[in-house]
């Protein structure tokens, strides 16, 4: 006799009622019969599977892929990573897997909260001056400032509140990653915030990192700085009349934690520097191991399937990624 069989006659209550009851049905329904039966038996299953690992993605675990070299050598592009996504606060799901269409999600408290050094898994919240990105993405950077923090870029050392916070001992200069120059074309009008002349992705800031109920003097000056961020958070605002919602606002008060993101390969990143803070509340999770790698791009081109396989990891392969 099957364990299960053995096990559900001593389940006590409705539970074990309906534990019986399930196998019962199981155990005596009809073979489907015919061609539309049984593309309704698959159309069943197939959405019950789906359901599971929507749920099971949102809640607990996640597979994700890194697309860049910018957090090179710590992690790769071309790897693919299991993710927990139970420490920083389950939440319900947030897409649905293969089609990757966003869903309204619920985030419950975190458990433990994103601290400098984390390298953390979150949704993309769009370049510099886009209130939504375009599409639904995941990205992976390290956290190096948290909400109420001083961030700034000295000739490439990074501080936070005057404190240097070293590369990290896996950090090293991407392989075949898209030149630096490609990168420094961000700079010119592409930084945030907006109005910081002469900053660059080697010396930027001081930057502090908004904390929630911080109270922020809003100017002519600096409008145009923080104008995405307060669309971001939910309201509409008026750079000419200086309105929030309608309202004359001279202070806005921040509604939430952010984190400041930066891949460990400094040069070649794409993060805060450019796109601004990240919500607390998007954080989403951290990788835990590689379960699969390959060189899947040369000189920033994605290359054929042959040679991917030709070009595995094999020393990759169940990397278990630290802090």
């Amino acid at each position: 006799m099957p364990l299960y069989d053995r096990f559900i006659p001593h389940v006590p209550g409705r539970y074990g009622s309906w534990l019986r009851s399930r196998r019962h049905k199981h155990l005596n329904r009809k073979a489907p019969e015919g061609f539309l039966e049984n593309i309704w038996s698959w159309i069943k299953t197939l959405v019950w599977a789906l359901s599971v690992v929507t749920i099971v993605n949102g809640i607990a675990f996640g597979a994700f892929t890194v697309p860049t070299p910018s957090m090179e050598s710590t992690v790769m592009a071309g790897e693919f990573l299991f993710v927990n996504k139970f420490k920083y606060g389950p939440s319900t799901p947030q897409i649905i897997p293969f089609l990757n269409l966003p869903l309204p999600y619920y985030k419950t408290p975190p458990i433990w909260e994103p601290v400098q050094g984390d390298i953390i898994v979150f949704i993309f919240p769009g370049n510099r001056d886009q209130v939504k990105p375009d599409n639904f993405e995941y990205y992976l950077k390290r956290c190096m400032a948290r909400s109420g923090q001083t961030i700034e870029v000295r000739d490439g050392r990074v501080f936070v509140d005057n404190v240097e916070y070293p590369m990290p001992p896996t950090a090293a200069p991407a392989e075949n990653a898209f030149q630096i120059q490609e990168n420094l074309q961000y700079e010119a009008g592409r930084l945030f915030p907006p109005s910081k002349v002469g900053w660059n992705h080697q010396n930027y800031g001081p930057v502090r990192v908004p904390a929630k109920g911080d109270v922020i003097q809003l100017t002519k000056e600096n409008l145009i700085d923080w104008t995405t961020f307060i669309m971001r958070e939910g309201h509409t605002i008026n750079t000419a009349t200086m309105s929030v919602d309608g309202f004359p606002a001279g202070t806005y008060t921040v509604q939430r934690d952010y984190v400041f993101g930066m891949g460990d390969n400094r040069d070649n990143s794409l993060d805060s520097r450019f796109w601004g803070f990240i919500p607390e509340h998007d954080v989403v999770g951290t990788p835990m191991v590689v379960y699969w790698s390959w060189q899947n791009r040369v000189n920033n081109k994605e290359q054929s399937l042959m040679y991917k396989f030709a070009h595995i990891r094999w020393n990759r392969l169940g990397t278990i990624i630290n802090k």
